[in-house]
């Protein structure tokens, strides 16, 4: 995921955010926070009707509240409720809640999170370290994770300085890779693994994130060898960083009778790292 879309993590919730470059501020789903702060089962329901009377009492708020495209349930990019800090602050005091107090120290603390990576970029790794651990992940998987970010990133640069453009032809690319060396497209694999709107990821085995990580750093070098020209070239080249990789994944199979892609989620892999404890 790229700093401008992130997963944050308030007390073991996921708070879908945006960083926005140009404006230097924070967005936050604004659905993710009401169901932190209502533990409602209906989060949505609870903010259309909390809309209505904001609007109903003629509060600025509710006309200035604006929408970006995150990560929905079903793992598409969907339009979504967002406030900045000062817009988010002012909603959880419209919200009865024994967690509103923290939560407001929490926003305070992803403010000036995001100023220190600013100044010292290394810093974002250590902060995802951190939550990755809150999590439970094991250190060995959680090694794996933070270089993966790394290939990925190394990877959608050498996108970018192709004149590839962020959304449908990444998304198209990495589709590619995923099919390749996996044998399924993202979305396949998404509901082998019984995800909606979990991260791929984030939901890999150890030897799935080093075949994945093999596939996108294999496809960065031939995109630097060859230097593709137009969308078709990178499709071709994503092709065969992905085959590479699923090569290999063919020969592990064929050595251990086992197959790579598994059905294991992020629950599962946690229950495993708790059992071996």
């Amino acid at each position: 995921m790229s700093k401008e879309n992130k997963i944050q993590i308030f007390e073991h919730k996921k708070v879908r955010t945006h960083w926005d470059e140009e404006q230097e501020k924070w967005y936050f789903s604004i659905i993710d926070v009401i169901e932190i702060l209502t533990e409602s089962p209906r989060p949505r329901k609870y903010w259309n009707a909390l809309k209505t009377k904001l609007k109903d009492e003629g509060g600025e708020l509710s006309h200035n509240l604006g929408q970006l495209k995150m990560v929905a349930e079903d793992g598409k990019m969907r339009m979504t409720d967002v406030a900045d800090t000062e817009q988010l602050l002012r909603l959880i005091q419209s919200i009865p809640s024994p967690k509103a107090e923290p939560f407001k120290l929490w926003l305070a603390q992803v403010g000036k999170e995001r100023l220190d990576e600013m100044q010292d970029p290394e810093l974002s790794i250590d902060r995802a370290l951190e939550q990755y651990l809150k999590l439970g992940y094991s250190e060995n998987w959680i090694n794996q994770r933070l270089k993966s970010i790394e290939i990925r990133k190394e990877l959608t640069d050498e996108w970018k300085k192709r004149g590839l453009k962020e959304g449908v032809q990444f998304a198209t690319l990495t589709d590619i890779i995923t099919k390749e060396w996996s044998g399924k497209t993202t979305k396949e694999y998404k509901n082998f693994k019984g995800l909606k709107k979990e991260n791929l990821r984030d939901n890999m085995t150890n030897l799935e994130l080093v075949l994945n990580m093999l596939a996108e750093a294999t496809t960065t070098e031939i995109s630097k060898e060859k230097q593709p020209t137009n969308f078709t070239e990178n499709k071709i080249i994503a092709r065969q960083g992905g085959t590479i990789a699923g090569n290999t994944r063919k020969e592990i199979e064929a050595k251990t009778g086992k197959k790579v892609v598994s059905p294991l989620s992020a629950k599962d892999i946690l229950k495993q790292i708790e059992k071996g404890k």
